[in-house]
C-alpha cells in the first residue's frame, strides 16, 4: 500500500517529482547531478528541523544557560546526535515501506495497543503545540510592547497557522520554502545576537564535556541540571517528529523498484543529517547566549522568556538585540506550529485510519493545544511562563519511548523492510537509546514521587 495522502488541494504521496535513479552499476552517461538530486529531496528534513529550536528548546536552554552557565551544551549535542540516527530511521521506514509510523503502528499492534500508542502520540502533541502556541504569544506580545495580551496571541496563533497551512494549496515545495524562510529568520537573529552577546568559547568547548553540575541546597527538582537536562531531550528529540518524518518523505515521487528506494534513503539522509546539524548550532546558540548574559551576571533565576527579552538590551548593549529575540522566537512559534499541526493530521489519520475534512482536522489539533494555554496562563497570570514550556518537554520525553521502541522494531524487521532492514548495530543503537530515555523517566518520576511525599 502507498503512504497515506494527508494533504488537501490534491497534495499526496509522490507529489514532488525527482530525477530518476541510475540503476546500480549505471554508466557515467546515466548519472545525474548531485546538487540537483539531492535538492530534489531536500526539504523534509528542514521541515522537522524546526522542532528542535520550537519555543520549548528556548524555554530550556534559556533556562539551562541562565542557571548553568555552558554546561548543559553537551546535552543538546548528545539529545542532536539522537535525533538525527532515529530521523534517518524514519526516512528508511517511510521509503522503504511506503508507511508510516503510525500506519506501521496500527497494522502491527492490536486496536487496544494502537488506541493507547495514539492517545500517548496525542499526548505528546498537545505538549509540544502547547509550547508553540505560547512562545508564539509571547513574541506578538513583545512585539507590541504589551498591546496584545497574552490570550490574544493565543488566539491569533490559532487563526494564523492556519492560512500558513494554506500554502499547501500551492504545492509541498511552497510550505518548505515558508519553513526554510522562518528558519532563516531564526538562524540570522541567534547570529546577531552572539555577536553581542560575546560568549566565553572556552567555556563553550568545556561545555561539551558530559557532566551533571551541582544545585545549590534546597533546590526543587524542577530547577536541577538532571530536569532541565531531561526537558532539552524532549525538545530535541521530539516523537511526533518521527511520526512527522516518516510520513513527507513520501511525499517525493519515486519509483518502486530497489535502486530508486535506495537513491531516495542515501539523499533523505543528507538532508536529514545536514538539517539536523544547522539545527544543532541554532539550538545551542540559545543556551550560549542565554549562559553569556545571564549567568555571567549572575542572574540565574530567569523564570520568564518575556523577563529574558527585557533583560537583553540592557546586558548587550544593542536594543536591536532583543528585537531580533522576539522576531527569532516568533518566526520558532509558527514555523514549529505548522509542522505540528501536520504531524496532528498524520497521527490521526494513521493510527485511527479515519477520513475527516483537513479543516476540522486542523481545528481539532489547534484546538487541544489553544484550550489548556488558554487555561494555563489564566491560572499563571501570565507568570514563570519558562517553567510550563520546561514542564510540556519533560512530557515529550516521558512519551519518547513509546515511539522508539516501535519505530526500532519496525526499522529492523526484515519481513517489512526486505533489503534495507538495519543494520545489527544500528539495531541495538535504538534500543540503546530508548532504554536509556526510559531509564532516566522512570528515575525522574522517583525523585518527583520522593520530594512530594517528604
Amino acid at each position: 500500500m502507498n503512504t497515506q495522502a494527508v494533504f488537501e488541494g490534491g497534495l499526496s504521496a509522490g507529489e514532488v517529482p525527482v530525477p530518476e535513479a541510475p540503476s546500480r552499476g549505471a554508466k557515467s552517461g546515466r548519472e545525474r547531478s548531485w546538487l540537483r538530486a539531492f535538492l530534489a529531496f531536500a526539504g523534509p528534513g528542514f521541515l522537522v528541523s524546526v522542532g528542535y529550536m520550537d519555543p520549548g528548546n528556548w524555554a530550556t536552554d534559556i533556562a539551562g544557560g541562565a542557571r548553568f552557565g555552558y554546561s548543559l551544551i553537551w546535552v543538546i549535542l548528545a539529545s542532536n546526535l539522537c535525533a538525527i540516527f532515529l530521523q534517518t530511521l524514519c526516512a528508511r521506514l517511510g521509503i522503504a515501506t511506503g508507511h508510516d509510523l503510525a500506519q506501521a503502528c496500527r497494522a502491527y499492534y492490536s486496536k487496544p495497543v494502537s488506541f493507547v500508542l495514539w492517545v500517548l502520540a496525542e499526548v505528546a502533541i498537545i505538549a509540544c503545540d502547547l509550547a508553540e502556541v505560547i512562545g508564539s504569544a509571547i513574541a506578538i506580545n513583545l512585539l507590541t510592547a504589551g498591546r496584545i495580551s497574552l490570550t490574544a496571541g493565543v488566539l491569533i496563533t490559532g487563526f494564523d497557522v492556519l492560512i500558513l497551512l494554506g500554502a499547501l494549496h500551492f504545492g509541498f515545495r511552497k510550505l518548505e520554502a515558508i519553513i526554510l524562510t522562518l528558519v532563516t529568520t531564526i538562524a540570522a537573529c541567534f547570529a546577531l545576537q552572539i555577536f553581542f552577546a560575546k560568549p566565553d568559547w572556552g567555556g563553550v568547548a568545556h561545555g561539551l564535556i558530559p557532566s551533571l553540575p551541582p544545585s545549590p541546597a534546597g533546590t526543587g527538582l524542577e530547577d536541577t541540571a538532571l530536569y532541565l537536562a531531561l526537558g532539552i531531550l524532549g525538545a530535541t528529540v521530539m516523537p511526533h517528529n518521527l511520526y512527522l518524518h516518516s510520513s513527507i518523505v513520501g511525499t517525493r515521487r519515486i519509483g518502486k523498484s530497489n535502486d530508486d528506494k535506495a537513491d531516495a534513503i542515501k539523499w533523505n539522509t543528507l538532508d536529514t543529517v545536514l538539517s539536523l546539524g544547522a539545527a544543532f548550532f541554532v539550538n545551542a546558540a540559545i543556551l550560549v547566549v542565554a549562559a553569556a548574559t545571564f549567568h555571567a551576571v549572575g542572574r540565574t533565576d530567569v523564570s520568564d522568556i518575556a523577563d529574558a527579552h527585557s533583560l537583553l538590551a540592557p546586558l548587550l548593549g544593542a536594543p536591536v538585540a532583543a528585537t531580533a529575540f522576539a522576531v527569532a522566537l516568533l518566526a520558532s512559534g509558527q514555523s514549529s506550529t505548522i509542522t505540528g499541526t501536520l504531524a496532528g493530521q498524520i497521527v490521526m489519520e494513521g493510527f485511527l485510519n479515519i477520513k475527516v475534512p483537513p479543516l476540522l482536522r486542523r481545528v481539532i489539533s489547534r484546538g487541544l493545544a489553544i484550550i489548556p494555554a488558554l487555561v494555563m496562563i489564566h491560572v499563571s497570570g501570565g507568570k514563570n511562563t519558562t517553567g510550563l514550556l520546561v514542564l510540556s518537554q519533560v512530557v515529550l520525553t516521558m512519551q519518547l519511548p513509546f515511539a522508539i521502541f516501535p519505530l526500532v522494531m519496525f526499522t529492523s524487521d526484515k519481513g517489512k523492510m526486505g533489503e534495507f532492514v538495519s543494520k545489527p548495530l544500528a539495531k541495538w543503537v535504538g534500543y540503546a537509546i530508548a532504554s536509556t530515555i526510559s531509564g532516566l523517566n522512570v528515575y525522574l518520576l522517583y525523585q518527583t514521587l520522593r520530594e512530594v511525599l517528604t
